[in-house]
């Protein structure tokens, strides 16, 4: 069992909860140095996160909050933007102020042996759980594991063109994401699309005649593509008052595989916001070696190869 998820997984199970239900139960977590969680409630002036653990206060020395943070490669705001969010941590000590006890805990502690102990180990090609961090134009920020971050960049998302990584994720979000590659400065970069199934898995999911559910994601002078899934996209002749963003229904009028096409007809296209649909994983776990989206009858290859470099 992979011990070092991203932080929010774990603040809401019995085990945590027992864990900081007392003084007692604080101190046994010390001895074994056990992993916990709970809620920053304040930043204070000196830059010292105050956590809530029901039991009593907990406080993060500066020091001791984000993994980086003493050598200047981590700043400040790495900290500031924890406040009423979970976060791990391990206790190191017990102290009192004003007549009340407060735990002394160490977050850095954790991030690092999550760094040695799970991220130093990973391959490329490997599947990892993910928590949708902070959304940028260029890509999507996620915690892979005790608030350590990684980047998803957005041609990475999925094969469907999105403008903007909030098209796909929410902050928060819980997901899966591939390692592509390791750099030597411990960077990981990853990647998703590979998990939203081939052309041709999504493909099996519409027939020729049918009239369905798209999001118009762009248009150009020859069509308009709309997007029926994450990784399956049509392109349908232009049609006047058509925007991207928009919800369009959509007939089918062809599926090629042998040219990786779909065709369609728009029917209509409308402003409205519907919540997305939950991602649906072809792979969920394990670690993959190569992934083909292109069939087989296409003379187009697109291809993901995942190697140890």
């Amino acid at each position: 069992m992979n011990l070092y998820r991203p932080e929010g997984m774990l603040i809401d199970t019995p085990e945590n909860k027992q864990n900081i239900s007392s003084l007692a139960a604080l101190e046994q977590a010390m001895q074994s140095q056990k992993i916990l969680e709970a809620r920053a409630i304040v930043c204070d002036s000196g830059h010292n996160l105050i956590v809530d653990l029901g039991c009593c206060k907990g406080v993060i020395p500066r020091a001791q909050t984000v993994l980086g943070i003493e050598s200047g490669t981590m700043r400040d705001i790495a900290i500031i933007s924890r406040v009423n969010k979970p976060v791990c941590f391990v206790v190191t000590g017990f102290g009192e102020k004003n007549g009340e006890a407060f735990a002394l805990l160490s977050r850095s502690k954790v991030q690092k042996k999550c760094r040695e102990q799970y991220l130093d180990k990973l391959c490329p090609g490997d599947i990892i759980p993910a928590a949708a961090t902070h959304l940028e134009s260029f890509g999507c920020f996620v915690d892979v594991g005790c608030g350590v971050t990684s980047l998803i960049s957005i041609d990475a998302i999925s094969v469907s063109r999105i403008s903007h990584p909030r098209d796909r994720f929410r902050n928060g979000q819980q997901l899966l994401a591939v390692v592509k590659s390791l750099g030597a400065d411990g960077r990981i970069t990853l990647t998703h699309k590979e998990l939203l199934g081939t052309w041709e898995e999504n493909a099996a999911l519409f027939a020729p005649g049918e009239t369905v559910a798209g999001i118009v994601r762009s248009v150009e002078k020859y069509g308009v593509f709309i997007e029926l899934t994450p990784n399956l996209a049509g392109l349908a002749e232009v049609k006047e008052g058509v925007f991207p963003g928009q919800q369009a229904s959509v007939y089918i009028k062809n599926l090629l595989p042998e040219k990786m096409k779909v065709k369609l007809i728009i029917v209509d296209a409308f402003d409205a916001t519907y919540y997305p649909e939950p991602l649906n994983y072809y792979i969920d776990q394990g670690r993959i070696e190569r992934w083909r989206y292109s069939p087989d009858s296409c003379e187009r290859v697109v291809e993901t190869v995942f190697g140890n470099t």
